[in-house]
């Protein structure tokens, strides 16, 4: 099975090793394989966090309203600190956390900035980032959007309007999957986590303003306001259990869905459904959402037969991919069929499926070949009007229907997959 030719191979990952040779190289999908190290003990270290954010080398990845600035549809534009240090004043993180939680003042706000790591791949020179034994270069999401008090808002359309004067742009796409595998991973990460921050502004519990620590991946609901003391009240706040249990932090939230080739009894063709928003033929795997006390593997069983009716065997798990629409892992797995009588499709039960088909496995073949599109483009050269029509390479569901029409991992003894 080969793995999706967009994606880097990184030497230790695709290393050969006894797993390897066991169950073959490792399936990196489009998202994934970051080459960040994302250093995540120092997000709390203020001092390190001030250096990292004002150095030459440092990059910044730039969302407005998740639309990521770009050089072009394929490229990611990364801002330096002097273009953006408008909206990021130099002593953002001159206090401790501690400080600036106890000193919490609501009127006041802050954009959503996010380390994202160091790329310590980049050549060794004078001019990388040093702290301690790393080095490399430093990334940072942040967001954009015109929101906040009034003094944020100018500051964001001064920034904004630099980057419009360099007559960059804001890809706008329903899902962006344009850029290569590293500049994917990247984005997806910042978009995932402002995408959070963004949701999170306010307490859960209590309802009140909550602030971001850990260098945008937690938010905390602070016990007092200065805001408060200005309205004649007392600094502290009634009592929240978000700041009295264990937990007293928001940490950001993963959704896990799983997405599933599905084999017939004979291994001769392959389930696949269709919402009603694909364009017409194009068809993919099953997918849904894992509920509480749910294993993966009975999650698959459970959507597989809600949604098409069919009832599954064994389930194997095939790979992963981090997708930041909003927050989702893929799971992504190949089951099979135990019985002919289980194959009979019923989209009786849950009507979200248009349509689902066993297809015959050269017809997904030939649909592999030239009729691969995301959902706003074409199919291939060579596609013949009517043929069926697949997810993309980019997607965790191509990489599934690739591994389940390969018959060497069905073979009895071969578990490469």
């Amino acid at each position: 099975m080969s793995n999706n030719s967009q994606v880097p191979n990184p030497a230790h990952i695709q290393a050969d090793s006894m797993l390897a040779r066991r169950f073959g190289k490792e399936t990196v999908n489009y998202f994934s394989s970051s080459p960040l190290n994302r250093l995540s003990f120092l997000r709390s270290d203020h001092p390190f966090l001030s250096a990292a954010l004002k150095h030459p080398s440092t990059r910044f990845v730039i969302l407005k309203d998740l639309a990521p600035l770009t050089r072009s549809p394929a490229a990611l534009y990364y801002a330096k600190y002097d273009e953006v240090r408008k909206l990021v004043p130099q002593n953002i993180y001159d206090k401790p956390e501690e400080d600036i939680i106890r000193e919490h003042d609501s009127r006041k706000t802050e954009p959503h900035l996010i380390f994202l790591g160091v790329d310590e791949s980049a050549k060794k020179d004078a001019d990388l980032f040093s702290w301690k034994i790393y080095s490399g270069t430093p990334y940072f999401a942040l967001d954009i959007s015109e929101k906040g008090n009034e003094e944020q808002q100018q500051n964001a359309r001064e920034v904004l309007k630099g980057f419009e004067e360099k007559e960059l742009s804001f890809l706008q796409a329903r899902v962006a999957m344009t850029f290569s595998a590293d500049e994917a991973a990247i984005y997806a990460q910042g978009r995932a986590l402002i995408d959070w921050n963004t949701r999170n502004s306010y307490c859960g519990t209590c309802g009140a303003r909550t602030i971001s620590v850990n260098s945008g991946t937690k938010r905390a609901c602070p016990p007092t306001d200065a805001a408060r003391v200005a309205e004649g009240k007392p600094a502290g706040k009634p009592a929240c259990t978000t700041r009295t249990t264990l937990s007293n932090l928001s940490f950001p939230r993963t959704d896990p869905t799983i997405i599933v080739a599905v084999i017939s009894t004979d291994a001769k063709r392959i389930l696949l459904g269709r919402s009603k928003r694909f364009p017409p033929n194009w068809y993919s795997t099953l997918a849904g959402f894992i509920e509480p006390a749910e294993s993966v593997e009975d999650a698959v069983r459970r959507e597989v037969w809600e949604e098409a009716g069919v009832t599954l065997s064994r389930v194997v798990i095939h790979s992963t991919q981090p997708w930041p629409y909003p927050a989702n892992l893929m799971i992504g797995a190949i089951a099979q069929v135990s019985d002919p009588a289980h194959e009979t499709i019923n989209l009786q039960h849950d009507p979200e499926l248009e349509d689902a088909r066993w297809f015959e496995i050269a017809e997904v073949q030939e649909a592999l070949k030239v009729g691969t599109s995301n959902l706003d483009q074409g199919p291939g050269e060579g596609y013949k009007e009517g043929g069926l029509r697949l997810p993309p390479a980019t997607a965790i569901a191509n990489q599934l229907i690739q591994a389940a029409i390969d018959f060497d991992f069905l073979k009895e003894g071969n578990a490469k997959i």
